[in-house]
């Protein structure tokens, strides 16, 4: 049986984008990028919610983001390679490959999926969820260097959790990925 790791980028300040929804001052180094690569080329699948998903589908449906920073092209293989779950009640239909959609996060789910490896969820909602339901067995967030100063919350309020450092790395871009087991 695989691992859920909840892996998100953030601000300083615990934002995983502002008040106006903007995530722009994510700057993708080659070393970030290879990071997140590295992550979905372990991964067995990726759980998302509904915009989560559509944020990230366009790495597989854009085929000029493949050629953007350097480390894109590896970050795009990956993304397109990896099974990916989209748990949504309103999206209707799915427009990558290697992706299926299922109506609502549930235990079930989670365990359906981590029953093929070590499996990530991508997003704040729906990985807050799995929080929640004590689902979540690692969080790694990548800490941008920049205040966002308020919009959507990288982690759930009012859920208390022990974290044991597992792994630490700095980014050329100035941010810090930081790992941690639950519990």
């Amino acid at each position: 049986m695989g691992s859920l790791t909840y892996s998100m980028n953030c601000s300083l300040d615990g934002y995983s984008a502002d008040a106006d929804g903007n995530f722009a001052w994510l700057e993708p180094t080659e070393d970030f990028l290879a990071s997140h690569a590295e992550d979905l080329e372990d991964a067995a699948a990726v759980l998302y919610g509904r915009r989560m998903y559509e944020t990230m589908a366009v790495w597989e449906t854009d085929p000029a983001l493949a050629v953007g920073p350097p480390g894109s092209d590896r970050f795009a293989a990956a993304w397109t390679a990896v099974s990916k779950v989209v748990f949504s009640s309103t999206l209707q239909d799915v427009s990558t490959g290697r992706t299926t959609l299922e109506r609502a996060l549930t235990p079930e789910a989670v365990e359906r999926a981590k029953a093929a490896g070590n499996v990530m969820i991508g997003g704040p909602e729906l990985a807050k969820s799995a929080m929640r339901m004590g689902l979540v067995d690692i969080v790694s967030l990548v800490i941008c260097p920049v205040i966002a100063g308020g919009g959507m919350r990288a982690l759930p309020d009012g859920l208390p959790l022990n974290l044991r450092l597992l792994r630490e790395q700095r980014l050329d871009n100035g941010g810090v990925r930081v790992t941690y087991a639950v519990g």
